[in-house]
């Protein structure tokens, strides 16, 4: 039997760090199982479901490298593959169970409901449809139609019985059915089919073999199931990958940062440190190596080896391992990534071949050191703005003893200088350093905290002639100004 496992999120939002991990997993497996990814848009949620969020989830897949085999955009023997585009099926299935006595059409209302549900939370029992629908008459169901009441479909849930099934990753899991909350709504009243209704149905025309997710979906695997039987489908294998947990080992949310794929990639984080940093949450190579290519993961992948153990996002881990990829990366492709960052804080507007050299210089200066790119708005900062602020701080250890006389000295010799590149400086500070008679931090401390305002970065050879006589003196003329 060919193995098929799937994608099926909703696009009703940008995609979450653990939905976005739950895809990593499924092509994992089919790409080291030798079977077939489906994509598959769950988009039965009308009032939130966009095609622009549908867009963005092809978006961030790609951008990541997770390909499918079949999908809206890859047509195969079992589409449609968006369920809005697959309602008539649903409706035969429900007409089907109700002619078979194993579903029924409700009437109440939400206020019926509410009423209780509040009345079992009093009881201290748990909160579940008491059933009163599931065996009205005709005249009933006639009267109820007549008072303008659109009815849903509910799937009757069997009383006191286990339902049981062996995980791949948690093992074997028995849950009750009177936990289950009662009768089951599988047809909403907008005609709309439920997630646990729709997706038995998809996963089974689909020819899905091992249904991957995250184990917040444990206590839909019992529904579905009994709708598997009812049916008469044969359920696919299961596997329920444990939730990311924030720092805090609480469940990752808003509150611990950035917690959409698409946060990282605008920040500048390099598609294969992200593809390599989440498929080692909840995995591990036999070898305990880290840092692998996507071909190696892939190589070395065992499903079976997924931990049940809940994993922490460690921002400190991803920008470790994002540090790494951008260092092993070509000074053009971060420049090409650093461009819009540059151009969004206003620093440049177009790019000539002149201004993309002089902005590989940059660049280059920082990209060893960078957790990820946007950084270098930050960090190159001093090079695009005129002027600059001087930190109260560190003005007053820096500027002073024999500052100002280094200062004056160093700015009239910037002043005589035509050709100011790296060599050219090296020498006029070695110079410099012997005709005033000032050494070390006493001499470059001042030029650096001058014209950079920082009081630590890179060489002072390689900045200074990427900032250009003019930017140069004025810097040093404030500085001057400063001191005296």
């Amino acid at each position: 039997m060919e193995k098929r496992v799937r994608f099926a999120p909703s696009p009703t939002g940008a995609i979450h760090i653990g939905n976005i991990r739950t895809a990593l997993f499924n092509y994992l497996f089919s790409r080291s199982e030798g079977a077939k990814l489906i994509l598959r848009i769950e988009d039965t949620d009308l009032t939130r479901s966009s095609k622009d969020f549908e867009k963005l989830i092809f978006k961030e897949l790609n951008w990541l490298g997770i390909e499918w085999d079949e999908g809206p955009d890859k047509p195969g023997d079992y589409g449609p593959y968006r369920q809005s585009e697959r309602l008539h099926i649903y409706r035969q299935y429900a007409e089907q169970l109700i002619k078979e006595g194993k579903a029924y059409r409700c009437y109440c209302t939400p206020e019926e409901l509410d009423k209780d549900r509040e009345e079992s939370v009093k009881r201290g029992d748990i909160p579940r449809y008491s059933g009163r629908c599931r065996h009205l008459t005709k005249e009933q169901e006639e009267e109820y139609l007549r008072q303008g009441r659109k009815p849903s479909i509910r799937f009757i849930i069997p009383d006191d019985v286990i339902i049981a099934f062996d995980d791949m990753i948690k093992g074997r899991i028995e849950i009750k059915s009177d936990t289950l909350g009662g009768d089951m709504i599988i047809v909403k009243s907008d005609g709309m089919p439920t997630y646990n209704f729709a997706v038995v149905i998809d996963d089974t025309l689909m020819k899905i073999s091992h249904v991957i997710r995250g184990e917040d979906h444990i206590y839909n695997t019992p529904k579905q199931l009994l709708i598997y039987e009812a049916l008469g489908f044969k359920p696919p294998v299961f596997a329920h990958a444990p939730l990311i947990l924030g720092p805090d080992r609480t469940k990752l949310s808003k509150r611990h940062g950035n917690t959409y794929i698409g946060q990282y990639r605008e920040m500048g984080y390099l598609p294969e440190a992200m593809f390599n940093f989440l498929s080692l949450l909840s995995w591990s190579p036999e070898d305990n190596v880290e840092l692998m290519s996507k071909d190696e993961i892939i190589k070395k992948f065992n499903f079976n080896k997924i931990h049940s153990a809940n994993p922490v996002f460690d921002i400190e881990k991803l920008n470790w391992m994002n540090q790494h990829y951008i260092q092993m990366s070509s000074v053009d492709r971060i420049v090409d990534l650093a461009i819009p960052y540059f151009k969004e804080a206003g620093y440049i507007k177009d790019v000539d071949d002149k201004t993309y050299e002089w902005l590989k210089k940059v660049v280059s200066l920082f990209k060893d050191g960078l957790h990820y790119v946007a950084e270098l708005k930050d960090k190159a900062k001093m090079f695009f703005d005129d002027d600059i602020e001087y930190d109260d701080n560190l003005k007053d250890d820096i500027l002073c003893g024999d500052a100002m006389k280094v200062l004056k000295s160093f700015k009239e010799e910037i002043e005589n200088m035509e050709d100011i590149s790296e060599e050219s400086v090296k020498t006029l500070l070695k110079m410099l350093q012997k005709k005033i008679g000032v050494k070390g931090k006493a001499f470059f401390m001042p030029i650096r905290f001058a014209i950079t305002g920082q009081d630590h970065g890179p060489e002072l050879v390689m900045i200074i002639p990427l900032l250009g006589k003019q930017k140069i003196l004025y810097r040093i003329d404030k500085a001057m100004k400063l001191i005296s």
